[in-house]
């Protein structure tokens, strides 16, 4: 994968092996099918080299349009999607899993678990069918969304193994310090869903905006750049072309331990998504 050289990679267990994912994509939660072509057709025309997607989020075949018109090869574009917690369960996994391929039309690199759903008691079998699939070389690398460290360690005791990656929301208004610590500890890469707190009120914090103002960048960049020097995955979305180019903007600068420590003392512990372990939808 030669992606774009900007962007830094990080590495993925794999089984036996690792792969390279790029630090910074591209996220198309809540945008339409209709909208998640042209979205993810200029994404990948400024630079991003990595895209996630879910079933659940219904644009799995916009998102496949985009790429198929894309004159980027399949292996310069990091793809993730997601199995949704009504298609858990080993067999339903590996249908679900054939699903996704179809509607996005080339081969999927990082499958994952979007919620544990620990009502279901499934999440071991779902995760079972996905090393299979791992395994049989049908996708490059495994791993979870949402899962708090009771279920990665339920999953690791089940299975001998921990994932790759857990996508989690993270911001500076809810840090996960203690999750990110556990995932370090086991090799765990830590991901950020709503990293920039879904445009709420952090992009406003006096904090925020005065760090933005020391270093000539907007709020949004300030954040994403907090992300990237904590070691995180980020996804940011957006379907405007002026903030899809904004959101990759910033390898240019590096902020200090004082901005670093500023925005770590931001942390409320508050969530804007639902607790992990009581999500049963």
């Amino acid at each position: 994968m030669t992606g774009n050289p900007t962007i830094p990679n990080i590495s993925l267990r794999a089984g036996d092996t690792s792969v390279e994912m790029p630090q910074l994509g591209f996220g198309v939660w809540q945008v339409e099918d209709d909208a998640a072509a042209p979205a993810v057709a200029e994404a990948l025309r400024v630079g991003y080299r990595s895209i996630d997607t879910a079933r659940i989020y219904g644009n799995e075949a916009g998102v496949g349009r985009a790429l198929a018109d894309s004159e980027l090869a399949p292996s310069d574009v990091f793809l993730a999607t997601k199995v949704w917690n009504d298609d858990q369960g080993f067999d339903k996994t590996l249908a679900a899993f054939d699903a996704s391929q179809e509607r996005l039309g080339r081969p999927i690199d990082l499958y994952l678990i979007h919620w544990p759903v620990p009502s279901n008691a499934a999440f071991v079998d779902t995760y079972k069918a996905m090393m299979q699939l791992r395994d049989q070389g049908k996708v490059r690398a495994i791993g979870v969304c949402n899962f708090n460290i009771e279920h990665l360690q339920e999953l690791h005791d089940a299975v001998g193994e921990y994932p790759a990656i857990n996508q989690v929301e993270l911001h500076p208004d809810f840090q996960q310090k203690q999750l990110r610590e556990f995932h370090d500890k086991f090799g765990i890469v830590t991901e950020a869903w709503s990293p920039l707190g879904q445009g709420g009120d952090i992009l406003a914090d006096a904090t925020i905006t005065d760090i933005a103002s020391q270093y000539g960048k907007t709020p949004a960049q300030v954040i994403l750049r907090w992300h990237l020097q904590l070691g995180n995955v980020v996804i940011p979305k957006s379907v405007t072309p002026e903030r899809i180019a904004e959101n990759l903007d910033v390898f240019d600068f590096e902020l200090s331990k004082a901005a670093m420590d500023a925005i770590e003392a931001l942390d409320s512990g508050k969530r804007l998504g639902p607790d992990p372990a009581e999500f049963n939808a």
